[in-house]
């Protein structure tokens, strides 16, 4: 029985009056979010002096890094759509590195990345099989994959890249032989023009210009692949019967076994499609980050990747603005070290005090009061110091992360039967 999306809201959405009454952003009104941040960082980077800021080489560097937390969050986005809450996604990054660089170096890139998602799909496969077929605790299935990802692996290196060629060509125990590159894009002429433009450190202009530089030059095509990726998943999962289908096993199961799916195929289907996600994100990783497999290379990006999917409240946009976030403030510490996220606080103390506006316009007037406290103590340490400690700096992506979501944590509206068992036949 064939289900069509309908023209108002279905009951299998499970839509809580908060959620139905929570206004949406219109495009004037994400175009004057994103001027506003603009003006915002244009300022903290004329009052630091910190040219780093909005330089094309940071934004290029953060691309490259949130890419594959991106590419993981969207695995995430897919299994917990589904119903299946997905921690495994460590692991099968993990798989997706090693099986990528070892056919990457042997054959070529491209097909490095085909093994990379294949990789990853074996351990989607595993926690599909332990918690949809066996109904394993999601939890616990997914530390179990993250567990035996990390083992396969090392003992996979130790036999295939200490012998032959692979030895001769530079392999250990715990690093494969490089691959070849993957190319790059760079728009000819735009690129070059936008590059001057942001030499003359004009107030936003040439703030703006270093951004958009950073977006059109030394482009990986497997960054523009995941572009494309989040794009489908929108179309796929909120535009197609199949992702109505699918979204409906995550929020009412039996509901929509009643209606004729076939709850435990899409839910086979979701976990798969989230591995694949997440290996070609840990291929990312060791085909176009550095060419190279290294144990413990993925570093909690799958972790990362998952916070960034809950920050986004399960929804692709957000969770591509969430990758970005994290990939901005990893780049920072990489790039700039302590001089750019200490600029990076009067930024903060900025977004905290706005805030504190909204709130107080809310009529939140303790919210708003603390928010402002949290901005002067901000202005305060930036005044202070000259840049921040370096074991704060290195712990950037972390501490946003836990900040991140303990901010919007409230704001959440996850699947409602994400993680809870289910039997075919149980609604009858």
């Amino acid at each position: 029985m064939s289900i069509t999306p309908p023209e108002t809201p279905p009951t299998v959405t499970g839509a809580t009056p908060a959620a139905v009454g929570r206004r949406k952003l219109t495009l004037p009104v994400v175009l004057l979010i994103i001027a506003a941040g603009l003006v915002a960082v244009s300022a903290v980077r004329a009052i630091s002096g910190t040219s780093t800021l909005t330089s094309a080489a940071l934004i290029t560097g953060a691309l490259q890094l949130a890419v594959p937390i991106a590419l993981a969050g969207l695995g995430g986005l897919w299994s917990e759509r589904a119903g299946v809450i997905n921690i495994g996604l460590e692991g099968m990054m993990i798989l997706g590195t090693f099986f990528g660089a070892w056919a990457g170096w042997q054959t070529s890139p491209w097909v490095g990345l085909l093994a990379g998602i294949a990789g990853g799909m074996i351990g989607g496969a595993v926690h599909a099989i332990a918690t949809v077929t066996f109904g394993v605790d999601h939890i616990v299935s997914g530390v179990a994959v993250n567990i035996l990802a990390v083992g396969v692996t090392t003992y996979l290196a130790k036999v295939s890249f200490t012998t032959g060629e692979a030895a001769e060509m530079g392999g250990s125990p715990r690093q494969s032989p490089a691959s070849d590159s993957l190319p790059t894009v760079t728009v000819p002429g735009l690129s070059d023009w936008l590059a001057t433009v942001e030499g003359k450190h004009w107030f936003l202009i040439s703030d703006t210009a270093g951004i958009l530089g950073g977006l059109i030059t030394n482009l990986s095509v497997v960054t523009i692949i995941a572009a494309v990726l989040f794009v489908g998943t929108f179309f796929v999962l909120w535009r197609s019967a199949f992702g109505l289908r699918l979204r409906s096993c995550g929020e009412n199961p039996t509901a929509a076994e009643s209606l004729g799916v076939n709850v435990y195929a899409y839910k086979y289907a979701a976990v798969l499609a989230s591995g694949g996600f997440a290996g070609l994100g840990g291929a990312f990783l060791s085909l176009v980050s550095i060419h190279i497999y290294n144990e413990g290379q993925v570093g909690g990006r799958g972790y990362i990747g998952l916070a960034a999917m809950i920050f986004g409240n399960w929804r692709p946009g957000g969770l591509a603005m969430g990758a970005g976030l994290f990939g901005f403030t990893d780049a920072l510490q990489l790039r700039g070290g302590g001089a750019s996220l200490h600029a990076l606080l009067l930024l903060i103390a900025a977004l905290t005090l706005g805030i504190a506006i909204w709130q107080a316009y809310r009529k939140k007037y303790l919210g708003a009061g603390i928010n402002v406290v949290v901005s002067v103590l901000l202005v305060v340490w930036y005044v202070t110091t000259d840049e921040l400690p370096g074991e704060v700096v290195r712990a950037a992506p972390y501490i946003t992360t836990l900040v991140v979501l303990a901010l919007f944590a409230q704001r959440l509206r996850f699947p409602r039967a994400i993680g809870k068992p289910y039997r075919r036949g149980q609604s009858t």
